[in-house]
């Protein structure tokens, strides 16, 4: 069996990982795959202060996992690959699942 070199392991962690490692980020990602939002739009639809969401989202573009468009004075923030978001429910997946089975081992031992 072949295995991703260790390099790129690495770069995966530093670029795409890290990003992923607030759920702040997460929450930013799924609201941008419903529509392209600007800062304050996004802001008041998560509920979070403006200068929290342009910090995450500075991160996001960062690793390219976001892009901008100038539309006039507002800068609106759109997914830079859908795919991501197909990454993210498939690892929501695998956690729902890996709960579960924690919860049928656990009543199975009576607990």
């Amino acid at each position: 069996m072949s295995y991703p070199p260790i390099q790129e392991l690495n770069l995966l962690h530093a670029n795409i990982c890290q990003a992923l490692a607030d759920p702040k980020r997460i929450q930013i990602l799924y609201a941008l795959d419903e529509q392209p939002r600007n800062v304050s739009v996004l802001a008041d639809a998560l509920e979070m202060p403006q200068p929290t969401v342009s910090r995450h989202l500075r991160v996001l573009r960062q690793q390219s996992l976001v892009l901008t468009e100038r539309d006039g004075p507002a800068v609106f923030y759109y997914l830079a690959d859908r795919r991501i978001i197909e990454v993210l429910d498939t690892m929501r997946a695998v956690m729902f699942e890996a709960l579960a089975r924690k919860t049928d081992l656990a009543e199975a031992n009576g607990f």
